[in-house]
């Protein structure tokens, strides 16, 4: 909600009255919606977060006043998503940094205060980590695994609804129509999430930790009449968190 093209965006999707649109939090590498002098702790004086995750998340777990303008922070991005006027579908975090216990535990308390229906579970099936990202993939499935499993108990006991896997970790960036296509022939059961990086620029144009990724193929790939037939023979069901939510709850009975 703090990126400069942020308000375009919204305009643009409240012309487009299907899409569903959820709130991406920026807890790193990116804009904050706060002034720097709410929030010294986390972001420099241009407002931006930097990519020290490891370091950030020491301190969140450890510094009060550090989590106190955490909580802050988040709850101003879940305002601005409201002030917007779209219908929250889900809500995900830059960098699925919503692993961190308490990330997460500030996303269900103040989501809950805003109607949050769904929150990102950012587990990938091993077996397709293991195909297209290789060991350090496979290393990284297996890093995140417990903390997967903790979240889907923590989503489970507060009523919040979740996806049962998401592709697209291990190929962050090259989300290809060769890899759409293997992912829609091996489609799981369940409630499946594919995620991309579509745009019209590329890499460091879009953002300078983007580099290496590609935007512009992602996007004609998604647009790729391929892609579009391999899905609808595939028979899922399409749409955002809040039409699949209740498939999922109805199958599940």
């Amino acid at each position: 909600m703090g990126a400069p093209a942020t308000w375009d965006a919204v305009k643009r999707a409240q012309s487009l009255k299907t899409l569903r649109v959820g709130l991406h939090l920026v807890l790193t590498d990116g804009w904050a919606v706060l002034s720097p002098r709410l929030i010294p702790d986390l972001v420099g004086l241009d407002g931006r977060f930097d990519n020290h995750m490891l370091r950030d998340g020491v301190r969140f777990a450890a510094l009060p006043r550090v989590r106190r303008q955490l909580e802050a922070e988040i709850r101003a991005q879940f305002d601005a998503f409201a002030q917007s006027g779209l219908t929250l579908d889900h809500v995900n975090v830059h960098k699925h940094f919503h692993v961190h216990p308490v990330i997460l535990d500030l996303i269900l308390r103040i989501g809950g205060e805003f109607g949050m229906p769904a929150v990102r579970v950012p587990y990938e099936p091993l077996r397709f980590a293991r195909r297209q990202g290789g060991v350090a993939a496979v290393a990284s499935v297996a890093f995140l695994a417990p903390w997967t499993a903790m979240m889907k108990r923590r989503l489970q006991a507060r009523g919040v609804g979740y996806n049962d896997q998401v592709f697209g970790i291990s190929r962050s960036g090259a989300m290809d129509v060769e890899t759409l296509l293997a992912i829609l022939r091996e489609l799981p059961e369940g409630f499946t999430e594919i995620y991309l990086h579509p745009a019209t620029r590329s890499g460091a144009a879009i953002a300078p930790s983007m580099a290496g990724y590609q935007h512009q193929r992602e996007l004609a790939a998604l647009m790729n009449p391929s892609v579009m037939a391999a899905l609808e023979a595939s028979g899922a069901k399409c749409g955002g968190f809040r039409d699949l939510l209740p498939v999922r709850l109805a199958h599940a009975a």
